[in-house]
């Protein structure tokens, strides 16, 4: 072994929910190696504000829970998925309990948790740390596997591709092997060897040009593996987050869907209340039919945003609830306990990605999918509020018994040829690189945004085919950088959605088609399947 090979039984691609998670329950099973792009802290996790779904009160129960979900879905949630992470629940937050994270209690009653509602739910079910969810549990999980010697973390390490061999075992098929993997302080790719392969690389919104993500979201695992072969599922489905914060200094700064959950209203510039208009359930709509109506209006007026209004709450509340939006609004000079929020929708969550079984197995043997960069047919055609942080708890606790189970003597892991650079030089500029990133994010977001149509998709997916072309020569040609990968995988991330909403004829869920505007289940109630063959 050198030091540019990394030999171990499970190699974790990713560092959010899902990844953490599931490096401290396969403890035991083997030796772990978790690779992060960035500092393992940095994902989207990190960022949730609204909270984790789950079943905890007597007023509430698992048979609405699963019909909230399979309503949110519209048609495309498989039912026994959504029983299994549905009926998982109250184990997983147990779990996050014994790991020390502190979900909000009830001031007036401290024994019992203070459970929020959120769009789409018929129940206050949404266990939350304040407005700050995601990083009170990233923090407690980032401090778990800090303080555990047996899981080796490699930060500032960004995977280029995975590696395959043909497995002699089962009649030459392909497996997962590892992957190629760009140290990005010593400017070198190295060599990861594992059993199993463990993908917990986060969504793809990066690749609309607003979005409620960090920057680390560019589809990295759900472009690997479809260039390995993998089965890619439901791409078309981006779910746009109705609410983030309109100003030109506020980066990527989410409203909470619990804004609306506690009162929240949305209204127009001239103060009228829209959402009666489409949806019974007005404000607190399922996402997909909240962006559309947001978009709508904005279309209707020519405004490039409306406004969400809880300010008729007492400011006692507001400010106990919501500590963390009030104080970043203040850095802009909005109080939002006197005045409301400037909102617009911003592309916020995958629903499709790597395709699954119930244990995170993809159609690759050795390799598995979980959290975001998954498609478990959870989500259907729109996720329901919530749902997300729950689903990474749940498949990363499956994965890590599977891998247990399966936990026997290392087969021998074949040798495989280094990262050889050839002929490739170093690139003497970075225009190319800056200037294709933000094309094809503009393009994405113009054409395959929250409405769409077949004219802009085909002028998508033509462009795309000249960028993509222009982006694997420079890619052979020029020693790589992290840039360059994460250009790379936007660019196939963003033909992988085009393709995909190309071949749904209908309006379902988060894709909605001015072409074909009528949802047709004889025959697109179903997935849409993509791999490379």
């Amino acid at each position: 072994m050198t030091a540019k090979e990394v030999t171990t039984d499970f190699l974790v691609i990713g560092s959010g929910l899902a990844g953490l998670s599931f490096s401290l329950k396969a403890i035991g099973a083997g030796s772990i190696a978790l690779v992060t792009k960035q500092d393992i802290a940095e994902s989207s996790s990190r960022y949730a504000q609204g909270g984790i779904a789950a079943v905890t009160s007597r007023d509430d129960s698992f048979s609405e829970h699963i019909q909230d979900t399979i309503r949110a879905g519209d048609g495309l949630c498989r039912r026994e998925i959504v029983e299994l992470v549905v009926n998982s629940a109250p184990d997983r937050i147990r779990d996050l309990i014994d790991l020390g994270v502190e979900f909000s209690r009830r001031p007036e009653n401290r024994k019992e948790y203070d459970l929020g509602r959120e769009g789409g739910h018929s129940r206050r079910r949404v266990l939350h740390a304040a407005d700050q969810t995601g990083a009170e549990i990233e923090k407690c999980l980032v401090e778990a596997v800090r303080a555990d010697k047996r899981i080796a973390v490699f930060e500032d390490h960004i995977a280029v591709n995975l590696i395959t061999t043909p497995d002699p075992a089962d009649r030459g098929r392909s497996r997962c092997r590892g992957a190629y993997v760009l140290d990005r302080k010593a400017n070198r790719v190295k060599t990861f060897l594992a059993r199993t392969t463990i993908l917990a690389a986060g969504g793809a919104a990066k690749v609309y040009l607003y979005t409620s993500n960090p920057d680390t979201a560019a589809g990295d695992g759900m472009a690997m593996a479809y260039r390995a072969g993998a089965r890619i599922a439901n791409m078309e489905f981006m779910q746009f987050h109705p609410t983030c914060l309109f100003h030109p200094q506020a980066k990527s700064f989410l409203i909470s869907e619990a804004v609306r959950g506690e009162g929240g209203v949305l209204k127009t510039g001239d103060g009228r209340l829209f959402m009666a208009g489409y949806h019974p359930m007005k404000d607190l709509a399922p996402r997909d039919i909240v962006a559309r109506a947001i978009d709508a209006e904005m279309k209707k007026s020519g405004a490039d945003h409306v406004f969400l209004d809880i300010s008729h709450r007492p400011a006692a509340f507001i400010r106990r609830r919501f500590p963390h939006i009030c104080l970043r609004c203040r850095e802009f000079g909005i109080d939002i306990t006197r005045s409301p929020i400037p909102v617009v929708p911003a592309a916020h969550y995958s629903c499709g990605g790597v395709r699954t079984d119930s244990r995170g197995r993809t159609s690759i043997p050795g390799l598995l999918a979980i959290g975001e960069v998954a498609h478990t047919g959870l989500h259907g055609a729109n996720r329901l509020a919530s749902n997300s942080l729950l689903e990474a708890l749940v498949f990363a606790d499956r994965a890590a018994g599977l891998v247990r189970e399966e936990s026997a003597p290392p087969r021998s892991l074949p040798r495989v040829p280094p990262w050889r650079i050839g002929r490739a030089v170093d690139a003497s500029e970075a225009v190319m690189v800056a200037h294709n990133w933000d094309e094809i994010r503009r393009l994405m977001w113009n054409y395959v945004g929250i409405v769409r149509s077949d004219k802009r998709l085909a002028r998508a997916e033509r462009r795309l085919r000249n960028l993509r072309k222009e982006i694997d020569e420079y890619y052979w040609n020029f020693i790589i950088t992290a840039d360059l990968i994460e250009l790379r995988n936007l660019a196939t991330v963003a033909s992988l959605i085009v393709r995909s909403a190309r071949r749904r004829k209908e309006s379902r869920g988060l894709h909605y088609s001015l072409d074909y505007p009528k949802k047709d289940d004889r025959r697109f109630r179903k997935d849409t399947v993509l791999w490379k063959k």
